[in-house]
């Protein structure tokens, strides 16, 4: 399948590395010593459109594609994934979610501040025990009548301190298990909210990620997202959708990565000539720009197939999984093509190695992925849908 871009597509990709370049670049590696939230870097995002990329027009958005999304989340994240990734959480999982699952008063109400950043939501689904289960609900609402009341914690919340709205999993019902699991909108003003201190990362690290603390926190019956228990099945439905954009974070981290040790290879002498001229730099230099180009078609074909309405779950996992893969892969090699300088913060590689990690971990491990994979798999899914339609419809 080849993806040819349309001109709206090719505008959006060059505005976002611009921005990238011009505005995110110049302190990022300050920033990230520091654990400096990027404040008005995030303002001008939100103020550019990409915060809301994909939220209609009528809520304030821009009323883009996914493939114009991946564009936009892979050139910015060849530079900044504390970045990106806000950028990620407001617009895959929070934005999407709403404006999907939402009611038209939900929509009307928040959308409008989400999409153009005057406010920045959270996704809050992991809890100390209930990672990777996202059946082990422990965070409890219970039906008051005209509110719930919440109760719980929630860890690793990226946009933790930051954010203004919370979409808060809980379980409503325990004896129903997952099917009694409810997602709230939960305003962070709210009485009871509690921000915890922010966590010291390994990578991403001017992000804000904290944990969540809800003590009484009234609900508003309203502040339901979908009918009762649709919870989990939302949980569900709107991280597949993520992890198309936390693959396109980690192709973006491959790229930048791959950029650097390419330009890098060019410039640097070694025995007479430019080090990208002996085979071992230049086999290194030709099996990323392999691998990278291989993740890039799985990253765009699960963004074309959710943008064509088509089931994209085993698709995106496989994309996730692999990027991430190819991310952790070769910026490691990134930072070996640079020798002694990749292991020093002025030439980017070795903060991109770091940041390639989470990339592996979020939205689901790479072990999850499999699990997502494998299930498809045994239950008949093949990997190419449209060629599957194809031979049905010869009869094959």
């Amino acid at each position: 399948m080849f993806f040819e871009l349309t001109e709206e597509q090719l505008a959006v990709q060059e505005a976002a590395r611009e921005f990238a370049q011009k505005e995110l670049k110049p302190g990022v590696i300050e920033r990230d010593s520091k654990q400096e939230y990027p404040t008005e870097q995030v303002r001008k995002m939100g103020e550019l459109g990409f915060l809301g990329m994909m939220v209609s027009p009528e809520y304030g958005g821009g009323g883009m594609d996914t493939m114009s999304y991946v564009l936009a989340m892979e050139e910015i994240s060849k530079v900044d994934n504390s970045c990106s990734v806000i950028m990620s959480v407001n617009n895959s999982l929070v934005c999407w979610g709403i404006e999907t699952y939402g009611t038209e008063a939900q929509k009307a109400k928040y959308l409008p501040k989400l999409a153009t950043g005057e406010w920045i939501g959270a996704f809050c689904l992991s809890e100390p025990e209930a990672g990777s289960d996202a059946t082990m609900q422990r965070t409890t609402a219970v039906d008051m009548g005209d509110h719930y009341v919440l109760n719980g914690t929630k860890n690793w919340i990226t946009n933790g301190g930051t954010s203004k709205l919370h979409l808060v999993m809980a379980q409503t019902d325990p004896e129903k298990g997952h099917r009694g699991i409810n997602c709230f909108i939960v305003e962070t003003d709210s009485e009871g909210v509690a921000i915890g201190a922010k966590e010291d990362k390994l990578g991403i690290r001017s992000s804000d990620t904290h944990t969540i603390m809800y003590t009484d926190v009234k609900v508003p019956k309203e502040n339901r997202i979908g009918e009762d228990g649709f919870g989990f099945k939302f949980a569900m439905k709107t991280l597949s959708g993520g992890r198309i954009g936390i693959a396109a974070q980690a192709l973006g981290i491959a790229g930048g990565a791959y950029e650097l040790a390419l330009n890098y290879s060019r410039e640097r002498e070694a025995f007479g000539k430019a080090i990208s001229k002996h085979q071992a730099i230049a086999f290194k230099l030709a099996d990323m720009a392999t691998e990278i180009e291989a993740a890039k078609l799985m990253v765009y074909r699960s963004a074309w197939l959710k943008d064509n309405k088509m089931d994209y779950d085993m698709a995106s996992s496989m994309a996730k999984m692999y990027a991430s893969e190819v991310a952790m892969r070769h910026t490691v090699e990134a930072v070996q093509v640079h020798g002694g300088y990749g292991f020093v913060k002025e030439y980017h590689v070795e903060r991109l190695m770091r940041d390639a990690k989470i990339t592996q971990i979020y939205e689901g491990t790479s072990e999850i992925q499999r699990v997502v994979i494998s299930r498809n798999i045994l239950k008949g899914q093949l990997y190419l849908p449209i060629f599957r339609d194809s031979m049905q419809e010869q009869g094959v």
